[in-house]
């Protein structure tokens, strides 16, 4: 009964969430965009800081200026550059595979924190500038996490015999993200041929690289979980979790995939 009640409570929150996200994408005007995107990152700001043990005042001025930052750097019309996410691309592709093989610890809070900010506003700008191209590009690069992760948990439940990561992320196998791989690839031609395109290999090379994003994104959320000894970042999204804990992924993606685009368009 409990695990139906828990059952329930997750498919709850996400109908609200994806119905919520949905309208807001699609029919809200920029500046409540803006607002939806900055809200959430906000929340993720409040669990970034938890990570590093700070009290709750100090939690409560890292998001106060996280959102102040959000405010501050979307005025500053760089989202179309394709440079504002290089940081976000070094770190990700360099930074945290590193991290993650060589198994670091936590940094310092001050250091920490930085990091929350290359990690979060990156991903605001993404989203305001892929929307302002066209809501459907928000999406097709938000599915990417979602298609990924969803292909290697029924990949790995039902072939999974190698762990991928198994002092990070126990539960992932090679043959889950094997899946997961094959999956984003296969979405990849479906995009191009709805697009009335041709799938090409600059294309399935690009969606490759945002699946291996999404990976990377998932196993560092886990691996600082792990260090800061906590199952969930947080408990903001009832039978969920965190925001962090839903985002992991997109924070990876979703910088590189405007960058991209930028650069392919």
């Amino acid at each position: 009964m409990n695990n139906w009640s828990n059952l329930s409570l997750r498919l709850a929150t996400a109908g609200v969430l994806g119905a919520a996200f949905l309208l807001a994408l699609f029919a809200a005007p920029a500046w409540l965009w803006f607002a939806f995107v900055a809200l959430f990152l906000t929340g993720g700001a409040w669990e970034w800081a938890g990570l590093f043990k700070l009290a709750p005042p100090f939690r409560v001025a890292y998001a106060a200026t996280t959102l102040a930052l959000a405010y501050l750097i979307a005025g500053l019309d760089v989202a179309g550059t394709a440079s504002t996410y290089a940081p976000a691309l070094a770190f990700w592709a360099v930074l945290v595979p590193a991290w993650l093989a060589r198994g670091w610890n936590l940094p310092p809070a001050g250091a920490g924190l930085l990091i929350g900010w290359l990690v979060l506003l990156p991903t605001l700008l993404a989203l305001l500038h892929l929307r302002v191209e066209s809501p459907w590009l928000v999406l097709v690069a938000a599915a990417v996490a979602v298609v990924a992760d969803s292909a290697a948990y029924f990949a790995g439940r039902r072939y999974g015999k190698h762990k991928l990561a198994p002092t990070i992320s126990p539960g992932k196998t090679r043959e889950g993200a094997l899946g997961g791989a094959l999956a984003v690839l296969g979405y990849a031609v479906v995009v191009a041929l709805v697009s009335g395109r041709a799938p090409s290999l600059s294309l399935l090379a690009a969606f490759l690289a945002l699946f291996v994003l999404s990976v990377l994104g998932d196993l560092f959320e886990s691996w600082l979980k792990r260090r800061a000894g906590i199952k969930d970042s947080g408990n903001l999204l009832p039978g969920h979790g965190g925001v962090l804990d839903r985002i992991d992924s997109q924070l990876a993606v979703l910088p590189v995939a405007a960058m991209l685009w930028i650069l392919l368009k």
